[in-house]
């Protein structure tokens, strides 16, 4: 088994050393050269969701309380990507931007780039220590303890590193590509093993259907319905200004290519997202109330004690293989986007007669700078659960960054101004709705909604009281009958 992942970990090298060479400069680095066909498109954009929490983090949410615990991802995160294909794509993809933060620079100026580029770049720390986090766990259950959750952090984070380090998004697609290849056929084998082990397919569903787990909506109340909203439109909205996303949109060959990479991607993911969730359903069959109490006090390991135990080495090694896909895909995106965000819309405004080679430096060198605090980051939230880290990422971009991409877009009569009101807006009513802030304003209504709405009532009124108040101080000219 160990010498399946060192061997596995290996190839993702030489592929990264392989893109490593065909790196000219920064488009190639950051959206490779905008070059890739549709099927690429779809296996990195796919792949930009299915990480850790999909395979470890859902399916324990969903046999703990069905399908209402889990609409903010797969749901929602799903649903994000065929809105960026609906809606987002061609605009953006015609502009020809680098980054997300462009685009904020060319409708609103410096200030709303750097700022919402800093929401964006902040966001990623929740999200991609949730990937080094189960790294870690993943190389302490293969050792059987011997390497530390600690140590296997450190081992899998510099194992990404290098490839992502040396050949950009090219060698990030192309190890999606792969990847992605291993993980739909490693855990499509697995479902159908784990459903012959809970005596049939039959088993498992019932035991959904008995527990309730198919129920979607929450109970008709207004603070139950108000924070079931809340938490789909948090990755369904949030992770729409997101630079992994708007990568994957950029490096199509054409728009259309775009388009559809995203829409077919999002679809995937929520439709696949089920198979390891009837992984951990048949594992609750098979393992009875040992599995059930690991859902309940550490969930986390819950599939793969169920594939260690239960299954043969051939399956074990599919089982590890998907799973190092899932992670190392998601892991290796997000640790670039926002090292290419704070090059091109922060560091570019410090130094802006810097060269194209200059660039690409500074992204490299940007990379490591950002995996090593995201590592220290990760190793001091130990103990957090995946699926939270995740969930929480996203809040920033939502209250902060959403309303004035949309808006931006689709909404001529926005401005500056309305974008400067609607982010300081949004930010200051998510703050007040903390629970270390406002207990009971927490439990009331969910914070990232309010800043939601607060941030486009910002956006509205910022951008056209002044309009307003302009067009009453002009004086009227008397025209003559």
């Amino acid at each position: 088994m160990i010498t399946f992942v060192v061997l596995y970990l290996l190839g993702t090298l030489a592929i990264g050393a392989w893109a490593g060479t065909r790196i000219k400069n920064t488009a190639d680095f950051a959206i490779a050269g905008r070059s890739l066909p549709l099927a690429m498109v779809v296996t990195t954009t796919f792949a930009t969701w299915f990480g850790a929490e999909t395979v470890m983090g859902i399916p324990a949410k969903f046999v703990q309380g069905g399908l209402n615990a889990i609409v903010e991802d797969p749901f929602g995160a799903g649903t994000c990507l065929i809105l960026v294909g609906a809606f987002f794509a061609t605009r953006l993809y015609r502009q020809n931007l680098l980054t997300i933060g462009d685009f904020y620079r060319a409708r609103y100026g410096r200030g709303v780039e750097v700022f919402c580029s800093c929401a964006i770049i902040l966001s990623y720390l929740g999200w991609v220590a949730a990937q080094i986090t189960a790294l870690g766990l993943v190389f302490s259950v293969l050792t059987n303890g011997a390497m530390s959750e600690t140590a296997g952090m450190v081992v899998g984070t510099l194992a990404v590193l290098v490839y992502v380090v040396i050949g950009g998004f090219l060698a990030i697609a192309w190890t999606d590509f792969i990847q992605m290849i291993v993980l739909v056929v490693g855990l499509s084998i697995i479902a159908v093993f784990a459903s012959d082990l809970a005596g049939g397919a039959h088993h498992v569903l019932d035991l959904a259907t008995q527990q309730n787990l198919w129920a979607f909506f929450p109970p008709p109340t207004f603070t139950d319905i108000a924070f079931f909203i809340g938490a789909g439109l948090t990755m369904m909205l949030g992770s729409i200004p997101q630079q992994d996303v708007f990568q994957r949109v950029m490096s199509a060959r054409d728009v259309d290519t775009a388009r559809n990479g995203a829409v077919i991607g999002g679809v995937s993911y929520i439709l696949f997202a089920f198979v390891p969730m009837f992984i951990v359903a048949s594992a609750v069959v098979v393992m009875g109330d040992q599995a059930v109490e690991l859902a309940r006090n550490d969930y986390q390991r819950l599939l793969p004690t169920f594939i260690l135990t239960r299954m043969p080495l051939v399956m074990q090694i599919l089982f590890f293989g998907a799973l190092l896909s899932a992670i190392k895909s998601t892991s290796s995106a997000t640790l670039l986007a926002p090292s290419t965000s704070f090059v091109e819309n922060i560091l570019k405004n410090l130094r802006p007669h810097m060269s194209d080679r200059q660039q690409l430096l500074a992204m490299r060198m940007t990379i490591i700078v950002f995996t090593a605090i995201v590592l220290s980051y990760a190793i001091a939230m130990k103990g957090t659960p995946i699926y939270d880290l995740v969930s929480a990422a996203y809040q920033v971009t939502l209250v902060a960054a959403f309303v004035p991409l949309v808006m931006g877009l689709y909404w001529k009569r926005a401005t500056t101004q309305g974008a400067i009101t609607s982010i300081a807006a949004g930010v200051f009513v998510w703050v007040l709705f903390f629970p270390q802030v406002n207990e009971g304003l927490s439990k009331a209504f969910p914070g990232q909604l309010a800043g939601l709405l607060a941030a486009l009532a910002g956006m509205v009124a910022g951008s056209l009281l002044p309009q307003l108040l302009r067009n009453r101080k002009e004086p009227r000219t008397h025209v003559p009958a």
